[in-house]
């Protein structure tokens, strides 16, 4: 689009239907690495990726030329389809229906990159449900819970 100039930081997070723990370590950065090219492809940008067995949070940034709704429904869509292909696991592999999506200044760039590489040692200390209605609160999004996430406690 000429003459449309942007800066829009994202942190979205999604999590692994009924919130099992598929995610497996040794292709996890394989994973990261295929939604990155997806994201790209998009021509947006990944800024980190990373998560835990059960979800993954992403910081990108967008342009306006595309919803974030479609291009969440292309990462989940096309992730779940090449885990599946690849045959990491015996089962069916599925995203969780919804996400999260949480804006950023570019001044909190770095703490939240920090925070996403952090994930595995965050959530040896807080569960997932904290994490992420702690995350609906700080940025004032009124939620429902029945609508939220399968949580497992």
């Amino acid at each position: 689009m000429a003459n449309t100039y942007s800066q829009i930081y994202l942190h979205i997070v999604f999590t692994v239907k009924h919130r099992n723990n598929l995610i497996q370590n040794s292709w996890k950065d394989e994973l990261y690495k295929y939604i990155c090219g997806i994201v790209n492809s998009n021509k947006q940008k990944v800024y980190a990726i990373g998560g835990v067995s059960d979800h993954i949070h992403i910081l990108l940034s967008i342009k306006p030329n595309i919803a974030i709704s479609d291009l969440v429904r292309e990462i989940k869509t096309c992730s779940s389809k090449w885990i599946n292909e690849k045959q990491f696991l015996k089962e069916k592999f599925l995203w969780q229906e919804g996400f999260g999506a949480f804006s950023s200044s570019q001044s909190k760039l770095n703490t939240i990159i920090a925070y996403i590489n952090n994930q595995e040692e965050h959530h040896n200390r807080k569960k997932f449900k904290d994490e992420y209605v702690g995350l609906l609160k700080k940025f004032n999004i009124e939620y429902d819970e029945r609508y939220l996430f399968e949580w497992l406690d």
